[in-house]
């Protein structure tokens, strides 16, 4: 009889005690880096409904790679992690800085379509220059490269890349337009001090002219000097140029 009581008080204790949820409700932390807030706040919600649905990263990184979703978000880099004791799903993400806007000319000539091309040296939707400007992560004008369309995927592209973003930014501010011609040769168009100059790089050795074009532009400046016209295509013989 006693046996049977103590069962009954067991069961009414188990019945009065509240149920507690098997899983909390996740929270989250992001951290946007230079992304726009716009792109990685949609990128972030749609993770975090993932991970709601199964508690598994290894699905929320499958459902980023099967979906493109870090290339349609602008993300370059991401880290996401969980821990599981405070229940906090955290999001840590980077974007490249943009260089230039490139008008790519079709092969006839006549047709050209725009992109952004970034530190990376991929070529980023025009969006990413617009979201970027309405949240003030972008508050000057970018350069325009001028280049045939089957240069785009070779070796040329590289070699802007890698030579634009090792300018400073000042004097990235100063560039207007980059042109690379049918036959490989690079013209540089800049505006000093409100002055249009146009540079001529010719066909090779770019990066050691670049280098050289900023030191005469930087000593030109302190002499309160702007060159209308450039001329490295001979760097052992510079020519320039000025109004008179």
């Amino acid at each position: 009889m006693k046996k049977i009581i103590l069962s009954l008080i067991s069961l009414t204790a188990m019945a009065a005690t509240p149920t507690l949820p098997l899983e909390k409700k996740v929270k989250y932390r992001t951290s946007f880096g230079k992304c726009p807030s716009r792109a990685a706040g949609t990128f972030t919600l749609k993770l975090v409904k993932e991970f709601e649905r199964n508690r598994s990263l290894r699905t929320v990184k499958s459902l980023i790679k099967r979906e493109r979703l870090q290339e349609k978000h602008y993300v370059s880099d991401y880290d996401i992690n969980f821990d599981p004791m405070k229940g906090m799903l955290s999001f840590i993400y980077d974007c490249p800085s943009p260089l230039m806007k490139v008008q790519i000319y079709k092969e006839n000539g006549l047709e050209s379509y725009e992109a952004i091309l970034v530190e990376s040296g991929k070529l980023y939707d025009p969006t990413y220059e617009v979201l970027l400007r309405s949240e003030k992560k972008l508050d000057y004008s970018l350069p325009f490269l001028a280049i045939p369309v089957g240069d785009m995927d070779k070796d040329v592209q590289k070699k802007i890349t890698s030579i634009v973003s090792g300018l400073s930014l000042p004097f990235r501010k100063q560039l207007s337009e980059v042109i690379v011609s049918d036959s490989k040769e690079l013209t540089m168009i800049m505006s000093v001090k409100g002055q249009p100059s146009s540079v001529f790089l010719g066909k090779d050795d770019w990066a050691a002219k670049v280098t050289k074009l900023t030191q005469i532009i930087g000593y030109m400046s302190k002499r309160k000097k702007v060159p209308t016209i450039i001329n490295l295509t001979n760097p052992k013989k510079v020519v320039v140029k000025f109004n008179e």
